[in-house]
């Protein structure tokens, strides 16, 4: 109760004190009393959770938060929130179940009955209800009123039958999705991303499609009838090693370390009373977060990828399958690859480029302020190009270099 009454003491409004929980790991100096509103029921938990000015929990039904950055003026409406970070005037409905790495950068929202765990939305994503929506990144649109989309009743798929979970998705990208300048991606309702999947910039999905093929031509329609039917036998624990999972996946961890530079050297230059370093350090320490998990994943069907697909531990090395053999040598090389990856993590990319997109930055953070979506959107058309190829070719050297390491992904 004690820490309830400092809140209030601090300023911040609640209406309810008895009906309020608030761990005593909390540091109440994390929490604004500046417009600040936590309504009937909520609980908040973790050292590390930081709530900041105008933002609102839980009016919709109670909030549980536990270690979460809580950005200026979000509104948390009910559900549980975990091991997440939410910037500007982010939104998530009533039943929201958002886990950890997650973030939903500026105006990103989500509606009732959502589930999100390692997903990181752009500026203006929007999902609607009754969503599963883990393991994805996604990009694309350039207002609230232009934004990407994901309708209702829509899924993901992250789970095989072999029971592995290296399926993250790709929708849009980070060298183009940061520029704030790309055509929205609109996933119809009722519909689902088979992963790991890659989609482009335009990409309308019909309702009610399934898409289970990468797409990266822009501007595309994708549309499907009922599937076809069939009754063949199947083992479901079965692996079976695909050469297109391997690349996306290695393509997706490319776009994490990324957009993990990019919090490192560009949002760092929007630090300030309503963006503070604590905020920063949450984005960082997410997307640090949702690598290692991707590496997780990786790793295990990279030694399963190793085993016979008939599950024999003898077979002749004369008649060895090529799937089989590529799964060898891609367990052989697991090591090399998973610390160039790790590596990867400190390439801050072409030094002249990454320093000139730098320049243009700070001289439109003194023009436009420390507004991120402002600044990022006063770009010009050459200044957004030259950012893109700054991380695009930290993209490009990750996935090359991987491509060195085990030669036949190709």
């Amino acid at each position: 109760m004690w820490q309830t009454e400092k809140l209030i003491e601090k300023g911040v409004r609640i209406e309810n004190p008895d009906s309020i929980e608030i761990g005593a790991e909390v540091n109440i100096e994390r929490i604004s009393g500046d417009g600040v509103v936590i309504y009937a029921g909520c609980k908040i938990f973790g050292e590390d959770t930081l709530v900041l000015r105008g933002s609102k929990l839980g009016y919709e039904s109670p909030v549980t938060v536990d270690n979460c950055q809580i950005g200026p003026d979000v509104e948390l409406k009910g559900g549980f929130f975990q091991k997440a970070t939410f910037l500007a005037n982010a939104k998530a409905g009533l039943g929201s179940h958002v886990r950890e790495a997650t973030i939903l950068e500026e105006q990103a929202s989500i509606a009732h009955t959502v589930a999100l765990k390692h997903t990181i939305l752009f500026p203006f994503v929007t999902l609607g209800s009754l969503i599963n929506f883990c393991d994805c990144l996604m990009a694309g649109g350039t207002s609230r009123k232009n934004h990407s989309e994901v309708g209702s009743s829509y899924i993901h798929f992250n789970f095989t039958p072999s029971q592995d979970k290296a399926t993250a998705s790709l929708i849009g990208d980070v060298p183009m999705g940061v520029m704030l300048n790309q055509n929205p991606i609109f996933l119809g309702g009722q519909g689902g991303l088979v992963g790991p999947c890659r989609l482009g910039y335009g990409i309308t999905v019909a309702a009610g499609t399934i898409v289970r093929k990468d797409e990266l031509r822009c501007d595309r329609l994708i549309f499907g009838g009922e599937g076809k039917g069939g009754n063949v036998a199947f083992t479901a624990n079965k692996f079976r090693i695909d050469k297109r999972v391997i690349r996306n996946n290695i393509i997706y961890i490319a776009n994490l370390i990324t957009l993990k530079q990019w919090y490192h050297q560009v949002r760092r230059l929007f630090v300030s009373e309503h963006f503070p370093e604590d905020l920063l350090y949450g984005l960082i320490d997410k997307v640090t977060l949702a690598i290692a998990e991707r590496l997780n994943r990786l790793e295990a069907i990279c030694q399963k990828a190793s085993k016979d697909s008939e599950g024999r531990g003898d077979y002749d090395p004369e008649r060895i399958s090529p799937a089989l053999q590529f799964g060898q040598e891609l367990n052989q090389r697991w090591t090399e690859l998973k610390n160039l990856f790790l590596e990867q993590q400190a390439n801050q990319g072409h030094q002249e480029l990454r320093d000139k997109f730098a320049e243009k930055i700070v001289r439109q953070i003194s023009r436009c302020g420390r507004d991120y979506v402002a600044v990022i959107q006063s770009l010009d058309r050459q200044d957004s190009e030259m950012g893109t190829r700054w991380l695009q070719g930290i993209i490009d050297e990750i996935v090359g270099e991987s491509h060195r390491i085990v030669p036949s992904i190709s």
